[in-house]
């Protein structure tokens, strides 16, 4: 039976056999785990449709009445009486205010007197002309005295129609004392206390008449030349929320206002509701579809990159697997910055998918996930 020799195996040798099993063992693993594919990054995408050009504008005014007057006192004087109070809806001919009407008066009748005794001369002028015809008639006056009478009959009948013109106005001067609703209406405004005294012309009271309301605001010399009578607009109150009134422009001026390069417009609100009344904030919105015939269109304003290379947009492709794409940049010419977004004059057309989410993480040509 032979004899089994026993060798001892080298330190070195077994640490060696030790380290080496287990990167063997490691690298079989490895050469069996297929690589891992590159994870797809998710994006968000706007279509650009034919009205995605149209562009809006917003300008703020007050509202007030359509039928809206601010009324005074022809005459001056002290006032007596202001039963009005604001608020208060008015008839036509019920009073408003009243002022002393004594001076007036007076007037009227001195205006009275003075036409009584002109109407006196007159008959007495004319009596007398009467009575010279006669004695030139018979030879018993000259032709001088007949065309003195005449002249001074004449002259007395002006001085009637003279009297009398100015009793009428001493009489409109006393009228005027009293201020009267020529129409129903609701009080804005009062604007004097009982014995104030007031100069003619001065307002004291503001009325709202008729249930109609507009709005009148300022644009732009930039934009003036795009509106129209009777273009549509939206309108909304601050006072009155989660609700748009239509409206249409019914004023349009044609010289700007002072040194400004601002023109006023006035806007029609279309319909009624219980809470309109003058002196509401509102917000007049225009739709231009003007950038839309350019071929332009309004983007959000993180659609857009600008970078050492340009300024350009990413736009969407779908492959053939459904819900993934591939990116491209599109370079764009910029218009203006709106409350809309931004403007984009070339570079885009109708169909096209802009990137408007997940831009920061995607670059041209690679595949992306698309909703």
């Amino acid at each position: 039976m032979p004899k089994l020799i026993k060798r001892r195996i080298p330190q070195q040798t077994l640490a060696a056999l030790v380290v080496s099993i287990p990167l063997l063992l490691l690298t079989a693993c490895d050469r069996a785990t297929p690589p891992e594919e590159p994870r797809l990054r998710p994006v968000r995408f706007m279509l650009v449709s034919d009205d995605s050009g149209a562009r809006e504008r917003s300008f703020s005014g007050i509202s007030k009445s359509t039928r809206e007057s601010r009324l005074s006192f022809k005459v001056s004087g002290t006032v007596t009486d202001v039963p009005a109070q604001v608020g208060q809806r008015l008839n036509a001919g019920d009073l408003i205010a009243r002022l002393d009407a004594a001076s007036f008066s007076l007037q009227v009748q001195q205006a009275q007197a003075s036409l009584v005794e002109a109407q006196a001369n007159a008959r007495n002028a004319i009596a007398i002309y009467d009575r010279t015809k006669g004695l030139y008639a018979n030879d018993n006056a000259s032709r001088n005295d007949l065309d003195a009478a005449r002249a001074q009959a004449e002259s007395v009948r002006a001085q009637v129609r003279s009297a009398t013109k100015a009793l009428e106005i001493a009489r409109l001067n006393e009228s005027y004392t009293i201020l009267r609703a020529d129409t129903d209406c609701s009080i804005a405004s009062i604007d004097i206390e009982v014995n104030e005294n007031v100069t003619a012309g001065r307002q004291v009271a503001a009325v709202s008449c008729g249930d109609e309301f507009e709005v009148e605001i300022d644009v732009p010399e930039s934009l003036i030349a795009s509106i129209d009578e009777y273009m549509p607009v939206q309108i909304t109150f601050g006072a009155i929320p989660d609700t748009v009134f239509a409206g249409e422009v019914s004023e349009v001026a044609v010289a700007s206002v002072g040194n400004t390069a601002t023109f006023p417009v006035v806007a029609k609100i279309i319909g009624s509701h219980p809470s309109l009344r003058s002196g509401l904030a509102a917000d007049v919105t225009f739709r231009f579809d003007t950038l839309a015939a350019s071929g332009g269109v309004v983007l959000p304003v993180a659609a857009v990159i600008r970078d050492p290379s340009g300024t350009f947009v990413y736009i969407v492709d779908p492959t053939e697997v459904p819900g993934q794409a591939i990116v491209s940049r599109r370079p764009v010419t910029l218009g203006e910055l709106t409350q809309s977004g931004i403007e984009v004059l070339t570079g885009l057309s109708a169909g096209d998918r802009v990137v408007t989410a997940g831009i920061s993480v995607i670059r041209d040509g690679q595949r992306v996930l698309i909703p």
